[in-house]
């Protein structure tokens, strides 16, 4: 089965609802960098708030989400546009800190909750337009939740989650964002705000068989779907970008590589893919 992400209203139209399921995604992502499962949890957690902001955007908009927090996993990127395609890696894919005491995975402990989460938005713009908050969690969903109140100016909820199983592969991954909008009546949040208190975790509902629908639903019960897209990695990066960034590096430094080493290999941060450039590729190239 394919990710897909859907999108909503409920309330009249004064609640707005974003939900999406990353799990054939986050195993990818996985799979692509040699992740720890405490490494799979915060990329993919990342990627699906990526994804679902991103499906807040149209055409051919895309953003940068960037999570630089004090934990060893260093920075993580993510890619994502408002085709439902995503990208993204992090610093340190084999950080592995100890559960936590109820057996979790500590993403807080590798992410750290000193630091800043930042989004970059291009809207075709001369300018991309810029947030940023900091990090108050480190867990993200929380840091997500903080971005949308305070740099978007929107109360929002947001629920991210990873479940991996013992072997590493993913079980469930995703999220949803739910998002009040102006006119709701102080009794309506509060019906909200117990409905989120009281369910499980979005990833035990995911992975014990509920749709994303009918999780919007078990929160917002007038929640109405009005369209759903599949979601999935996608890379921008090909051979012959890579070859077009090497030759842009001149022919005297062309003339080194050559020289010390024979060939040229490089590896995409996004993908993992390696463009290797034998010495007859490099003369090639400084001919160029």
């Amino acid at each position: 089965m394919s990710d897909y992400l859907i999108r909503g209203t409920a309330l009249e139209g004064k609640v707005r609802a974003f939900a999406v399921e990353t799990t054939v995604l986050t195993e990818e992502l996985s799979r692509r960098h040699q992740t720890t499962p405490t490494a799979t949890a915060a990329l993919g957690r990342t990627a699906a708030a990526g994804l679902l902001i991103a499906a807040m955007l149209k055409g051919e908009e895309h953003l940068i989400v960037q999570v630089k927090g004090d934990g060893p996993i260093g920075q993580i990127v993510v890619d994502a546009n408002a085709k439902g395609e995503v990208r993204g890696y992090v610093d340190n894919p084999l950080v592995d800190p100890p559960l936590k005491e109820n057996g979790k995975l500590d993403v807080a402990a590798a992410v750290g909750t000193d630091g800043f989460l930042y989004i970059t938005k291009d809207l075709g713009m001369k300018e991309p337009y810029k947030g940023s908050v900091p990090l108050i969690a480190g867990e993200l969903a929380e840091d997500f939740t903080y971005y949308f109140a305070m740099s978007e100016q929107t109360p929002s909820a947001v629920a991210l989650g990873v479940l991996v199983n013992t072997d590493h592969s993913i079980l469930a991954s995703g999220g949803f964002v739910i998002q009040l909008l102006p006119g709701l009546t102080s009794d309506e949040i509060g019906e909200i705000e117990e409905m989120l208190a009281r369910i499980p975790s979005f990833t035990n509902m995911l992975g014990g068989g509920l749709n994303l629908e009918e999780i919007l639903q078990t929160i917002l019960p007038s929640f109405q779907k009005l369209d759903q897209m599949d979601v999935m990695f996608r890379c921008k990066c090909s051979r012959e970008r890579v070859e077009t960034t090497l030759i842009s590096l001149g022919k005297t430094e062309l003339q080194e590589i050559l020289e010390d080493e024979g060939f040229a290999e490089v590896v995409c941060h996004f993908c993992n893919e390696a463009y290797r450039f034998n010495e007859d590729d490099l003369k090639q190239m400084i001919e160029q």
